[in-house]
């Protein structure tokens, strides 16, 4: 249903340490630098049909993160969740909400915020 996701980011050099870490524990490759025709600087990560893309804010405002939005990442087991959560706080994020864990929904869950601001999630759903 989805083809990407795009976050806008003050700091191109500082979100591809943050992402090129974190999304290497969900099989992802280090960003491929690209650009609009305008000059402004993205970053494209790649994972099956999906495309997330970190970039330069075309409109040459602040990029801010969304209120009320959550990028959810599909992990393999609860291991990885919590890889996920602590590579990210390892590279410049912040954990947020509860610790990694079993939510009430069945689903183990871990957030934090990106160096820009925007809300992740690493999700496993456990087979029941």
């Amino acid at each position: 249903m989805y083809t990407h996701v795009t976050l806008g980011s003050n700091d191109l050099e500082k979100a591809r340490k943050f992402y090129n870490a974190v999304l290497a524990v969900v099989g992802v490759s280090p960003a491929v630098d690209d650009s609009d025709g305008n000059g402004h600087k993205r970053l494209f990560y790649k994972k099956g049909d999906f495309f997330l893309l970190v970039s330069q804010p075309i409109n040459d405002e602040v990029a801010t993160p969304g209120n009320g939005y959550t990028v959810g990442f599909k992990c393999d087991s609860e291991d990885q969740v919590v890889k996920f959560h602590d590579t990210a706080v390892a590279n410049g994020g912040t954990s947020i909400e509860d610790a990694p864990g079993l939510r009430p929904s069945g689903l183990f869950l871990a957030y934090v915020r990106d160096t820009d601001g925007h809300k992740l999630c690493a999700l496993y759903e456990p087979s029941n």
